[in-house]
């Protein structure tokens, strides 16, 4: 992920938003109907690493929704780390939000206080082109969208090309192992690589999980019951996990949070990490010698053949007890229009990636294409826990960093067997308590 830094819009963007804002102001399909008696919602969101793109809601989309239906937006934010504490006490409460934003496995969390929107998923889906298949691994729970995905906020390869150059490396490697053989050359040369093992949110988790999956090892088979930590494929991913470790990348990691390889990586501490592609926005923005040679790429292929990526969504829900569901339904219907989005989308840059195929090739690819990497990384990516269905349980493995620690701990030293050994056990604990 990113620290909470600002980023600074270009003017291609701003061409763009003014051509959005100008043909945006026609009633939407599906929107409320005329005469629709005035009334609030309140509509929750996190405060986004983008300050455009908050700005965009404030400015844009909120009065011109207010002026088309008489329905007021209160766009509601709440600080990066809090949302889900925010969230959790509203849905507990009973009040508080008509529409919130979640992260990760929260529509399977809270299934009971979501309303159903597979009328609008499917309405929005057939309109603009269909959902890319990864976007229901978050939001549909026995068979029905308890919300409606909005982007992905991806992690993938943030490189500096120059160093990589001086190595004979003229393109980011294929391969783990040609990673490998890259950071340890990098390395030697006072330029080690920095990936989070710590307590993160994001930055540990989508390295970890791509590299796990792409030696063909998982923690939960498809059936959602089987417990698969203590594998040959497992043993061989942590084995390669700690030579990696130990021979391309700065100690200091095992402690990381997710500001810290950011950090690390904009006062050219380290080469290459793992991260949302705000590292290039704040390197141009702040440092730009180092934003001309920043590179993003795809993240490496395993001995499977297959690269993977951690899927890292945004979406919307309604809760049960909002003032008026058939409002608030309008209102994401509305949301959801291309009218809409597009200004949204493009204020933010590309940060969030969208689900839906008509934006595939979006105008806003083109701001900046090196980002193009966030948008093809929605072929590969996962949820932490895949091929597992969401679950309780498997929400309990994510919190408590049992996949993570593992890999951690053999980083640091410990032995294979061991690491492995511990991993299952909490993890068939866990799922024995289901």
């Amino acid at each position: 992920m990113t620290d909470r830094d600002t980023i600074g819009a270009s003017a291609s963007r701003r061409d763009f938003l003014r051509i959005a804002a100008a043909g945006a102001l026609g009633a939407a399909v599906g929107a409320p109907p005329a005469g629709a008696a005035p009334k609030t919602l309140t509509f929750l969101h996190d405060s986004s690493f983008i300050r455009d793109f908050d700005a965009y809601f404030k400015n844009e989309l909120g009065p011109r929704y207010e002026k088309e239906t008489g329905t007021k937006i209160d766009y509601e934010l709440t600080s990066v780390g809090t949302l889900q504490t925010r969230v959790s006490a509203i849905l507990e409460t009973g009040s508080g939000a008509d529409v919130v934003l979640n992260n990760f496995n929260w529509p399977f969390l809270y299934d009971e206080k979501y309303v159903d929107l597979s009328d609008i998923a499917e309405e929005v889906g057939k309109a603009q082109g269909g959902w890319y298949e990864v976007a229901k691994e978050a939001v549909v729970v026995n068979g029905k969208w308890k919300a409606i995905p909005f982007g992905n906020i991806g992690q993938l390869m943030n490189y500096r090309t120059d160093w990589f150059q001086e190595v004979g490396f003229d393109k980011f490697p294929d391969t783990w192992d040609e990673l490998l053989e890259a950071g340890i050359k990098l390395n030697a040369k006072g330029h080690p690589f920095g990936f989070e093992l710590g307590h993160g949110f994001g930055d540990n988790h989508g390295w970890v999980y791509p590299l796990m999956w792409s030696y063909g090892a998982h923690e939960v088979e498809a059936d959602g019951k089987t417990v698969v930590v203590d594998s040959d494929e497992m043993a061989r991913a942590v084995d390669f996990a700690r030579t990696f470790f130990q021979k391309t990348t700065l100690e200091d990691c095992l402690g990381w949070n997710d500001a810290s390889n950011n950090k690390a990586y904009l006062s050219q501490q380290i080469s290459c990490t793992n991260n949302a592609e705000s590292i290039l926005w704040v390197a141009m923005r702040d440092f730009p010698e180092i934003g001309k040679v920043t590179g993003q790429a795809l993240n490496p292929k395993g001995p499977t053949g297959k690269r993977f990526h951690i899927l890292n969504p945004w979406s919307h829900s309604i809760t049960t007890f909002a003032n008026d569901i058939g409002a608030a339904k309008n209102f994401l219907r509305w949301l959801m229009q291309p009218q809409q989005l597009d200004g949204w989308y493009a204020s933010a840059d590309s940060y969030y990636a969208p689900y839906l195929h008509a934006y595939d090739d979006a105008k806003f690819w083109t701001v900046e294409p090196r980002n193009l990497p966030y948008r093809d990384s929605l072929a590969t990516s996962h949820l932490p826990g895949w091929p597992a269905p969401v679950s309780r349980p498997q929400a309990e493995v994510i919190a408590k960093y049992v996949i993570i620690d593992m890999f951690a701990k053999a980083c640091s030293g410990s032995a294979t067997k061991d690491v492995i050994k511990s991993a299952q056990e909490q993890v068939k604990q866990i799922y024995s308590q289901a």
